[in-house]
């Protein structure tokens, strides 16, 4: 199973906008941290997770995926599969599409405490 943990970052809202991810995978982890142009901090945090999901469709092909964030929004959004939001809709169906390669995707929100290495490149993707 791959642990992924994914945050987003905003100067402004909307403002220019970071996404921060780590992968842990067996032993190692790996992480990244992407500008993504201007956007809400709640957008930002479904990107984040977009992201995350292709670079996993790529290195991970086969795997179980366990994502964790501390967006109650995204993990609401994802869990009951529906929004009313329609600037986060096709963000969803992406989310919907991507997931499906997966045998399992699970997402979990966690306390922004136990996500501070996600954050901090999260803000370092604002900078770049």
């Amino acid at each position: 199973m791959i642990e992924v943990y994914t945050d987003a970052a905003s100067k402004g809202n909307p403002g220019k906008s970071g996404i921060g991810i780590v992968i842990k995978a067996g032993k190692a982890d790996v992480e990244y941290s992407f500008p993504i142009g201007t956007y809400s901090n709640h957008e930002a945090e479904f990107h984040a997770v977009i992201k995350a999901l292709e670079l996993c469709k790529v290195q991970y092909p086969k795997e179980i995926l366990s994502f964790r964030t501390d967006s109650k929004i995204v993990v609401d959004t994802v869990e009951k599969n529906y929004t009313k939001n329609n600037n986060f809709l096709p963000l969803l169906e992406r989310i919907q599409e991507l997931s499906g390669h997966f045998p399992l995707f699970f997402i979990k929100w966690i306390p922004e405490k136990q996500n501070q290495r996600a954050d901090r490149l999260a803000k370092e993707g604002i900078h770049k």
